[in-house]
């Protein structure tokens, strides 16, 4: 869920740290969003948010693609090896109601 958005920044999506490194995303790593509350999707850039903030912050001209409380899908991909493919599993966290608590993680 969308917790805060700054238009007067250069860009990006904040994520909370503690849960970019749970799912192995890096700092400047692309990443596709969508938003599920206006059907926007949009490519981007994470940077990490104070670690247990549960932040996810739209930022520069992001913050005009969705407004706070907005409930968000954040991708990225991969591209495998073939010999990986088999063994290879994406990670996948679910937050509850207003970004407190994982619900899901695989």
């Amino acid at each position: 869920m969308v917790t805060d958005a700054s238009l007067h920044y250069e860009g990006s999506l904040s994520v909370d740290a503690e849960l970019m490194e749970r799912v192995g995303m890096l700092p400047y790593e692309k990443i596709l969003v969508g938003n599920i509350s206006s059907g926007d999707r949009f490519e981007t850039y994470a940077i990490p948010a104070p670690a247990g903030s549960k932040t996810f912050s739209l930022n520069g001209a992001t913050a005009r693609l969705g407004q706070v409380g907005d409930l968000l899908v954040i991708m990225s991909f991969a591209q495998v090896d073939e010999k990986e493919i088999a063994s290879w599993k994406p990670q996948i966290i679910v937050l509850s109601e207003k970004n407190t608590k994982v619900v899901k993680g695989i």
